[in-house]
């Protein structure tokens, strides 16, 4: 019986007893429906897992008794990092969902020319928090004990000039002349996916420029979003753990 995983956002010890609020322990007590003595599992990012069990229960509060740890690690070897262009609605949150899913080390979503989706501050901030709260609950369903890293909403020219050196950086392109296939492998992998409608010609320049090299996944024009999780899981494929 697959036991349900809980990510919590704070320090775990084995013996100890841990109070859960909020939608951890809704969706436990009342999505779930798991009573006292009922057997979870614990991770919080940091790595690993602990085995628990509910210890109390009532109302919108939960107690938990903290067992053993497990050094286990689902981690893929290949650093990858996503740089998506945001996408409207269900699909970005399906990109998020996904990728998380596929291993993926590091999100970066990115505002282009062409991006149908425009966030303020405000806006950009919540939706930070809703991205995040994906990647926790995707995390929970696949095993991952540690969280990929999601960073805030940031234009691509910004992201372009601010990263440093280092990893393969690939922009895929349906014209590329070079598939994923006829890469070098290498260890870490950075991933540039424009959106709706792709990237303009100025912003390939400037991604050509900040060392991202063309690659093309076959003949046909794909949708945002299954571009990403083809490149990721073709990657994972080649270099990775899949």
């Amino acid at each position: 019986m697959r036991l349900t995983r809980v990510y919590v956002a704070a320090p775990l010890e084995s013996g100890t007893r841990l109070r859960l609020e909020g939608s951890a322990a809704s969706h436990v007590t009342r999505v779930l429906r798991l009573r006292v003595g009922a057997a979870l599992i614990l991770f919080n990012g940091s790595g690993g897992e602990y085995e628990a069990s509910i210890d109390k229960a009532h109302g919108g509060e939960l107690t938990v008794a903290v067992g053993a740890h497990h050094a286990i690690e689902r981690e893929s070897p290949l650093a990858l990092t996503l740089v998506q262009g945001i996408s409207r609605g269900e699909r970005m949150d399906l990109v998020v969902q996904k990728a998380t899913e596929l291993g993926v080390a590091r999100l970066v979503p990115v505002i282009t020319e062409r991006s149908v989706v425009k966030l303020d501050a405000h806006q950009a901030d919540r939706k930070l928090l809703h991205w995040r709260a994906i990647v926790i609950a995707a995390c929970e369903q696949c095993g991952r004990n540690r969280l990929p890293e999601v960073a805030g909403p940031l234009g691509l020219r910004e992201f372009l000039s601010g990263e440093g050196a280092g990893g393969t950086r690939l922009l895929l392109s349906p014209h590329a002349a070079r598939g994923l296939g006829e890469l070098t492998r290498a260890a870490a992998v950075t991933v540039l996916i424009g959106p709706e409608g792709g990237l303009s010609e100025a912003e390939q320049e400037a991604a050509a420029q900040a060392g991202f090299a063309p690659v093309r996944l076959g003949p046909r024009i794909l949708r945002t979003e299954t571009a990403a999780l083809t490149a990721l899981a073709l990657l994972q494929r080649q270099w990775g753990d899949l």
